[in-house]
């Protein structure tokens, strides 16, 4: 537990679900939480929205996932009450364009019960989850307390792949359509390069991603701490795993830029030609901005795609697989990578895939972006060595996303860095005639 309990202003999307970014938010809260910190979590979304809900006795679930909070997080809700299917969300770059400027207009509203709540009662941080952009905190709290920034992405990155891949694109997507996206991104970026700098604390999900942030941003390395996002391994089991007949290799993820789909599809024609007895399925659907769902109407003979599924239905597919590929080309974590292992599964990533790093090789093995040769290759070693370790491969893989991915593991290393991040700031405040409150402050830390 902490020295001292840490008041935290927390902004991020609506927590909650199995997976993804909501379902990261919800391990973070409630592992933070349950460490002492007390949260208000201010959320852009309205209250008694479909996809949010209050319970009560003083916790909070959000979604699916039946996710609660003790009384140490409050919600302070946003004003946005976007909606699909409306006459701004119909199509999906109306969609996409339209929720991030609902998303930011209620973050400014939320401005005000930020600095309401700070005179009331101060807090020690701000805490921005997810995204880099920080419309919801006012300029001069900014100056005065901590901000911590905790992206899942950064449109730098985003953009790089869209440029990159644009004759790919142009395969699958109309022309104004990438060219609005790229103009957003442009924007974007910009604007993430200015507001980054704000940052006293950069928590960076993997190596690979703070090397890109610091390198596209100028970024000082620093002033990053490297924390791998948490995976709900609970969720999985190794007694429910299945054998089946031919063996399956599972790609799990967008199909969309960036994600390699291409090489996946060179993969499987590899296998395939090598005669290799093995079954490649590809689950997911398109992002709101990109979708190259195109190249998938031609599959080699060995491939199947499945289409989008719920996240709920994830780890039966785990069970049922022998390896996941992750083929990216920039992944600042993948939690697929987390999950599969946490289900017994072997992995074969890039190395732009952050949530590979420390894993042990024997049951993840990492190649660079494009290598089709050695993706094919390292599919077939596992293979091997699946038919000798039998299921020692999956204890293995299971003890890996276990040492590594833990929520309880991933909040104690926040909580330790968020607590070091405090007691600095309040020390150099005192150090440099600090008003009398980070003094205080800094006196009760001493004293803990």
């Amino acid at each position: 537990m902490p020295a001292r309990p840490l008041r935290i202003a927390w902004l991020g999307p609506a927590p909650g679900g199995y997976s993804g970014v909501r379902g990261v938010a919800a391990d973070l809260l409630g592992g933070l939480a349950r460490r002492g910190h007390v949260i208000d979590c201010f959320l852009p979304a309205a209250e008694g929205q479909g996809h949010v809900q209050i319970a009560g006795d003083e916790q909070v679930t959000f979604g699916e996932g039946n996710l609660a909070f003790g009384e140490n997080v409050t919600v302070i809700w946003g004003t946005s009450r976007w909606q699909w299917n409306k006459w701004y969300s119909r199509g999906k770059v109306a969609a996409f364009v339209s929720g991030m400027i609902a998303r930011g207009v209620a973050s400014l509203r939320l401005r005000r019960a930020i600095a309401r709540r700070h005179r009331e009662r101060p807090y020690d941080l701000i805490y921005q989850f997810s995204s880099i952009e920080t419309p919801g905190v006012p300029a001069s709290l900014g100056r005065s307390i901590p901000l911590v920034i905790h992206p899942e992405t950064h449109i730098a990155g985003e953009l790089r792949w869209l440029i990159a891949e644009r004759r790919l694109a142009l395969r699958c997507q109309r022309a104004y359509v990438l060219a609005s996206v790229a103009a957003l991104m442009v924007v974007r970026a910009l604007v993430q390069r200015r507001t980054i700098k704000r940052a006293s604390l950069l928590v960076c999900i993997s190596s690979v991603f703070r090397d890109h942030l610091v390198h596209d941003y100028r970024f000082p390395a620093e002033s990053t701490r490297v924390v791998p996002n948490p995976v709900r391994i609970d969720r999985f089991s190794l007694a429910d795993r299945q054998a089946v007949d031919p063996p399956s290799v599972l790609v799990l993820g967008r199909i969309s830029a960036r994600k390699g789909i291409e090489d996946v599809l060179a993969v499987a024609k590899h296998l395939h030609e090598r005669e290799i007895d093995v079954r490649v399925r590809i689950v997911g659907g398109p992002s709101l901005w990109s979708d190259y769902t195109k190249l998938l109407e031609n599959l080699p003979a060995n491939t199947e795609y499945l289409g989008s599924v719920p996240a709920s239905e994830v780890p039966g597919l785990m069970y049922t697989s022998e390896i996941l590929l992750q083929a990216s080309k920039y992944e600042p974590f993948g939690l697929t990578v987390g999950e599969a292992l946490a289900a017994g599964v072997a992995v074969v990533a890039t190395s732009e895939v952050g949530a590979i790093e420390g894993v042990d090789s024997s049951v993840a093995h990492e190649l660079a972006p494009g290598d089709v040769e050695g993706m094919t290759d390292a599919i077939v070693a596992l293979l091997e060595t699946r038919k000798s370790a039998g299921a020692e491969l999956g204890v293995t893989a299971r003890s890996q996303a276990e040492r590594l991915f833990a929520p309880e593991v991933v909040c104690e290393q926040i909580s330790t860095a968020l607590e070091e991040l405090v007691f600095a700031s309040h020390a150099g405040g005192q150090a440099s005639g600090g008003d009398s409150r980070a003094e205080i402050r800094h006196d009760a830390l001493l004293d803990a």
